[in-house]
């Protein structure tokens, strides 16, 4: 018995999975790249680490003068504010600072510091120490423009936002893609298969899954099954039925060339063609059923106004008289059921039970109560049937020679009645009894 686990939950795990580790990852990532934006290249540490060095030598080697000349140079070369300080923010080039100058002093950020994305058009302000005499003086510059941080920030940040779901939805569906590609190709193989071979089956780890694929595959082997069985059973029915039409059609051959009288004849021509008329009735009965297993019509059926019905055709059929069918069930027990079905069904088994009931023998419908129905058997008192062949008087077109005694029919009845009983939710058996035959029914209540 496999245990049943939903697709469905499988399916809800990935995607949860997915979904929690996609946002988590999205914002990981984010951070750190934002973080990572906000720091100056190494061009632009290296550039402005040059100036620097450029601002200290012009103070070592020429003092206020040198440094004043040195920012004429630099301001030719870059925009913004530029300036040289000491420790206490005075300038050395002896040019005072000017209002924004100031202002830059006092949020001016270090060569690996994180520059901010919210100064807009207006840049930082970077303060680089003298590189051999950081104690006496620093360099402090608007950042040039070039070497902005951040300015491919925008598009990395659109596709951060709509780029990673989208790989993670890509890469997702690949996922589910792969694990129900297998399965249905699987699926769609043996089906094909099935066409030209009604063998096929749908065969493990497949049909051994515990999710809606197992489910399929075990439901396709079923199905399988059933049409080869039916496939089986109608090519027995139709070499059956070829062989018993052979034997009234040879006795008609025989007939037309015989001398027999016009009366005889046309007796003998009556009798072979309703032979031939029950077995073409019955067999296409019994291949009906076949391919059609959905009960119609069920209703609650009374069991002993059922039987009452049966007897009264049995009677009549036979020349029995009706107090040899007796009845042995409550007045009020009741089945589920087809009532043109179960009347077929009925008939079937009495008609067989009288064939092989002795001159006097009598008919007993007994039956019990069971838990959803009712437990019925019918019993004669004919010769029974060997142990070994109790199955076989099911089969179509099965007629047991040792319990015939010369008796006509096809075998069809029983193979009807079993067929009928179990379309209905019932199940039909029989067994030797003390004397005769008993057939058992179980029937829906």
């Amino acid at each position: 018995m496999v245990r049943r686990r939903s697709l469905l939950w499988r399916l809800a795990l990935v995607l949860v999975v997915t979904a929690v580790s996609t946002m988590v990852l999205g914002v990981w990532l984010t951070d750190y790249l934002r973080n990572e934006a906000q720091y100056l290249n190494e061009e632009a540490r290296q550039v402005m680490q040059g100036y620097a060095a450029g601002a200290e030598q012009a103070w070592l080697t020429g003092r206020e003068q040198g440094v004043a000349e040195w920012l004429t140079q630099i301001g030719a070369r870059e925009p913004g504010d530029i300036m040289v300080v000491n420790n206490h923010d005075q300038s050395l080039s002896g040019i005072p600072l000017t209002d924004s100058e100031r202002a830059g002093l006092r949020f001016q950020r270090s060569l690996d510091g994180r520059m901010s994305f919210r100064y807009g058009k207006k840049m930082p302000y970077v303060g680089i120490p003298f590189p051999a005499i950081p104690e006496q003086g620093r360099l402090v510059m608007q950042l040039p423009p070039r070497y902005r941080p951040g300015t491919y920030w925008p598009a990395l940040e659109m596709f951060l936002l709509v780029g990673i779901p989208a790989l993670s939805a890509l890469g997702l569906g690949g996922l589910l893609f792969w694990r129900v590609r297998a399965p249905l190709l699987g699926l769609q193989q043996q089906v094909l298969h099935f066409k030209d071979d009604p063998e096929a089956r749908v065969a493990p780890p497949l049909s051994q899954r515990s999710d809606e694929f197992g489910d399929v595959a075990r439901s396709f082997n079923a199905m399988a099954e059933q049409v080869s069985a039916m496939l089986v059973t109608q090519r027995q029915l139709l070499n059956d039925m070829s062989h018993e039409l052979r034997t009234p059609l040879s006795r008609l051959a025989v007939a037309l060339e015989s001398n027999m009288p016009d009366g005889d004849f046309r007796q003998r021509v009556a009798r072979e063609l309703e032979h031939m008329r029950t077995l073409v009735d019955d067999t296409l009965a019994l291949g009906w059923q076949d391919t059609d297993s959905t009960p119609r019509g069920m209703e609650p059926i009374s069991l002993p106004a059922l039987w009452d019905l049966v007897v009264d055709n049995a009677a009549f059929e036979s020349g029995w008289d009706a107090d040899r069918f007796r009845c042995d069930i409550p007045a009020d027990a009741s089945v589920r059921g087809n009532l043109n079905a179960l009347a077929q069904v009925f008939e079937n088994l009495v008609r067989n039970a009288i064939r092989y009931s002795p001159p006097a023998g009598t008919l007993l419908l007994a039956g019990r109560r069971e838990e959803g129905g009712w437990h019925l058997w019918l019993a004669d008192q004919g010769p029974g049937v060997p142990t070994e062949r109790l199955q076989d008087i099911f089969s179509p077109f099965v007629r047991l020679d040792s319990a015939r005694s010369g008796h006509s029919g096809f075998g069809l009845g029983l193979s009807i009645a079993r067929r009928t009983v179990e379309r209905l939710g019932g199940e039909l058996w029989a067994e030797n009894g003390d004397p005769g035959l008993r057939v058992h029914m179980r029937l829906p209540g």
